[in-house]
């Protein structure tokens, strides 16, 4: 059972994982050195266990014990108690949510794993002790329909297309080398932990590892704003499809837009045109291209 611990001093090293949870550059840092991410909210961090990661701790208003309690019972770890004021003073936020944890990360498989065997995660909100269970996941087919972003920056952005891609079906989801980590507190919060639902694996090289997806029998399609490009509901589609998504700003790279089979996408309202409005934002455009690739 995990042990309940009064926390006053916001400079407690015993809390040190918590440390201005806004400071992107200080957390991938820490979180790089001891291989631990943070996540925010009972349903996400229930989520968060159900998916097999080990928890360090956590900490939470004390008002959190009761309802994490069957969560509190099954975990051999601390969690630390402190009022509001003194988490802000520790996180840099006001924490809404009332409680974290931190949990360590799981060894992320290569994107040759990812793409020959799909192992899409059950995550199992009542599990929370895996002494003696497996994590749980579900062998299936080889991935179908999978995403593939190019250097998508914004957490929020990342943690919003996983949760599109869980919802919707997606397979997988790869990640080139530059994307945003979707285990970083706000892309594991916005997708709601959704993160821990879908395999995902990261490009080691840029330039050629498109290339391993067409060796996996991959028809890789190019998501763009430019109209003259097929619509994505007419494109030429075989068993296995890689959906490629380009950064919130610039969009997809030349270069993998010369790598794609086919450039599609989705066709804009002729007024909307006319006023100016020529694309959606990537989530959006996400959305769309998920339901239509898996309908």
């Amino acid at each position: 059972m995990a042990s309940l611990v009064s926390v006053t001093d916001p400079a407690d090293p015993r809390i040190a994982d918590y440390v201005r949870l806004r400071d992107v550059n200080l957390r991938k840092s820490l979180e790089a050195e001891h291989g631990l991410f943070v996540a925010e909210g009972e349903k996400v961090i229930r989520r968060a266990i159900g998916a097999g990661h080990p928890v360090r701790s956590l900490l939470m208003a004390r008002r959190w014990a009761e309802p994490l309690a069957d969560v509190l019972d099954a975990l051999d770890a601390p969690a630390y108690v402190a009022d509001d004021a003194t988490m802000e003073s520790i996180t840099g936020f006001q924490v809404h949510r009332g409680a974290l944890a931190s949990l360590e990360r799981l060894p992320l498989p290569t994107v040759d794993t990812v793409l020959s065997t799909a192992r899409r995660v059950i995550v199992c909100e009542d599990i929370v002790d895996h002494t003696n269970v497996d994590v749980p996941v579900q062998h299936t087919e080889p991935p179908r329909r999978i995403l593939v972003l190019e250097d998508l920056v914004d957490h929020a952005n990342v943690g919003s297309i996983y949760r599109c891609a869980a919802a919707l079906g997606v397979d997988a989801i790869i990640l080139s080398p530059r994307c945003a980590d979707p285990l970083y507190r706000r892309a594991v919060k916005v997708s709601m932990g959704a993160v821990f639902a879908i395999p995902y694996a990261r490009m080691t090289n840029w330039h050629d590892d498109l290339g391993k997806l067409r060796a996996a029998g991959f028809t890789l399609l190019a998501l763009t704003p430019d109209q003259t490009a097929t619509p994505i509901d007419k494109a030429s589609t075989g068993d296995r499809v890689a959906l490629l998504l380009g950064s919130e700003g610039d969009g997809l790279s030349s270069h993998w837009l010369d790598e794609a089979d086919e450039p599609v996408c989705i066709p804009m309202s002729p007024d909307a045109m006319s006023a100016g409005v020529d694309s959606l934002n990537v989530t959006a455009a996400a959305a769309i291209a998920c339901h239509t690739l898996i309908r």
